[in-house]
């Protein structure tokens, strides 16, 4: 009975089968099992057409079986990477061909989920092939360089942040400062800001204590100015407001 092979590559060997040369060929499945547990591999991707990742049965040569694939080239087009349709691993894969193209990791036949890289998207995916059926699915576990790190510039799209400690200042789009934010120790008083509903302006309000009075100070011969467009009136229910000259 001759040796069989796993999806990745792995010689199955037979009893009786491959005599002298077991120790060969199970150092081989040993690298081999390395490699899709940790290793690391260049993988070009082809300008024009598919990239197939083919196993390599019995060899080490295959991009398939390495946990990490960087992905390289030079492309004008968007293409498409594509695993057997056996295949089942986890794989961390950078992309870093150029050429702003669209980048897809998916299974060679079939209609299940795919992975993709879009324009100058050039980082790093973890993902897993479910491998199973005739539709097996790629998945996206959401963990790769575009989530917010300690050091990292991201830009947070749809998020809720709860009670958020921001330090000296707030900055623009073009990193130009917008608000600085000075902190008073063990403060109790606030401003607090509410939108409006139709027909409803919004509002600055002081808070904290009973009696919060709000400051506004220009900064030398600067003044606080209110427009004639704003039409500045003084609510009768308000209190008085304090000029100072």
């Amino acid at each position: 009975m001759a040796s069989t092979y796993t999806p990745l590559g792995v010689e199955k060997m037979a009893t009786g089968e491959n005599a002298g040369t077991w120790g060969t060929k199970t150092n081989t499945n040993l690298e081999i099992i390395e490699q899709f547990a940790g290793g690391y591999t260049t993988q070009a991707v082809t300008d024009g057409a598919d990239t197939d990742l083919s196993v390599s049965d019995g060899s080490t040569g295959a991009s398939l079986a390495h946990r990490v694939i960087e992905l390289t080239g030079a492309l004008t087009g968007a293409r498409n990477v594509t695993l057997p349709i056996d295949v089942q691993q986890l794989y961390a894969i950078k992309n870093s061909t150029t050429g702003s193209q669209n980048v897809t990791v998916k299974y060679v036949t079939g209609t299940g989920t795919s992975v993709t890289w879009t324009g100058t998207d050039t980082g790093t995916k973890l993902i897993y092939g479910t491998g199973s059926g005739s539709n097996p699915n790629l998945v996206d576990l959401g963990f790769g360089d575009g989530d917010v790190t300690l050091t990292g510039t991201q830009t947070l799209t749809n998020k809720t942040l709860t009670s958020p400690k921001i330090g000296t200042s707030i900055l623009d789009t073009n990193g130009n400062e917008l608000f600085l934010l000075t902190a008073t120790s063990s403060a109790v008083n606030e401003l607090t800001y509410a939108n409006g509903a139709t027909g409803n302006p919004p509002t600055f309000t002081a808070s904290g204590e009973s009696n919060v009075g709000i400051t506004l100070a220009a900064k030398g011969t600067g003044v606080i100015q209110l427009t004639s467009s704003m039409n500045p009136t003084i609510s009768t229910s308000g209190k008085a407001m304090v000029l100072g000259f």
